[in-house]
């Protein structure tokens, strides 16, 4: 995300959608990271998890997420959830336009 090295071309996303439960760094401690860096603290970020602890919601929005969704565990219900999402990150919101290298 950060473009450097052999990403130095890659495109800065428009939006993350991020689980909590991922290898190497839980969620928690990749929005910690995102967040405090300048470059990338603005990218929203939307937390969709399994989990439906008060304790994560908490922790997530502490640390800036954009929005907490437990994820649904059947297939129609999750792809309405994501057609919502883009409806409203991609049609409604209006995001910052991507800086120029």
């Amino acid at each position: 995300m950060r473009c450097q090295g052999a990403n130095q071309n890659a495109q800065r996303p428009d939006l993350i959608i991020l689980d909590l439960n991922m290898p190497r760094m839980n969620g928690h401690e990749f929005l910690e990271v995102m967040k405090a860096d300048d470059d990338l603290k603005s990218i929203p970020t939307i937390v969709m998890t399994m989990s439906r602890s008060e304790v994560d919601v908490r922790e997530s929005y502490r640390l800036q997420a954009s929005a907490y969704i437990t994820k649904p565990m059947e297939l129609d219900a999750f792809a309405q959830v994501i057609r919502s999402i883009e409806d409203h990150w991609f049609n409604a919101v209006r995001l910052p336009q991507q800086r120029e290298a």
